[in-house]
């Protein structure tokens, strides 16, 4: 198994729930806190963001600001009924790194680790988020509806509508290994636990559709000058 251009599928997630049984070997890519090019699936890659498509946009974000969704959704609808590229010819990607990795973690890694705590993430009633709120719509969406309904898809910022709209989500590998560390040293960890047991834990409980690259400010060079795709980061303080 790979760690870079890792799909976490539905069944993967189940299988690893229990642990870290075996985790030196169940862990994409090793533990190297610097991915190497042996480790990299680069060919999986280059299939995933290199899809046929008219307009190829990528987004940074580092500090964390869900806010960002709303303007990938606005991205998406201006590009598709505004200038009227077919929705299958946009190829999109969100490039999160710092603690915007977060946004990938599943539910189980936000609970275990205390993220909302870690990063100081709040809900509406200001209590420290447990589970990853930005995943899935909050209510029931009209897929073929009117974009100017606030129930359609075409309104919706969640993560899996996103996702939907064939939106490829990429966490970088050198974060979840420094965040691991932090988390560690933070004591957001289970006691006993290192910090490449952490990263492991991470790699291995991804939210699904997820693909793993070895540096996100690497990656985005390459997105850049091999992809051709389009920049804009939301790198806000």
């Amino acid at each position: 198994m790979k760690r870079s251009s890792f799909l976490v599928s539905s069944a993967s997630l189940a299988a690893l729930s229990g642990g870290l049984a075996g985790a030196a070997e169940s862990v994409p890519g090793g533990a190297h806190l610097v991915e190497r090019k042996a480790d990299f699936n680069e060919a999986e890659f280059a299939k995933i963001v290199g899809r046929p498509a008219d307009i190829r946009q990528v987004w940074e974000a580092v500090a964390f600001h869900p806010a960002m969704f709303n303007n990938v959704k606005n991205a998406l609808n201006g590009l598709q009924f505004g200038y009227g590229y077919a929705p299958g010819r946009i190829s999109m990607a969100i490039a999160p790194h710092g603690p915007s990795s977060a946004y990938t973690y599943s539910d189980y890694l936000w609970s275990k680790y205390r993220i909302g705590e870690a990063f100081k993430t709040k809900d509406a009633k200001g209590a420290d988020v447990t589970s990853n709120i930005f995943l899935k719509p909050s209510k029931a969406l009209d897929k073929n509806g009117d974009p100017d309904s606030e129930d359609s898809i075409y309104q919706d910022t969640s993560i899996e509508t996103l996702q939907s709209r064939g939106v490829v989500f990429l966490t970088c590998h050198t974060a979840v290994e420094e965040q691991a560390r932090n988390l560690v040293k933070g004591g957001f960890a289970p006691a006993g636990m290192t910090a490449p047991q952490v990263a492991g834990d991470i790699l291995t409980h991804l939210i699904a559709g997820t693909h793993v690259v070895p540096s996100m400010v690497a990656t985005i060079a390459v997105l850049q000058q091999r992809f051709n795709y389009s920049y804009i980061t939301l790198a806000m303080a």
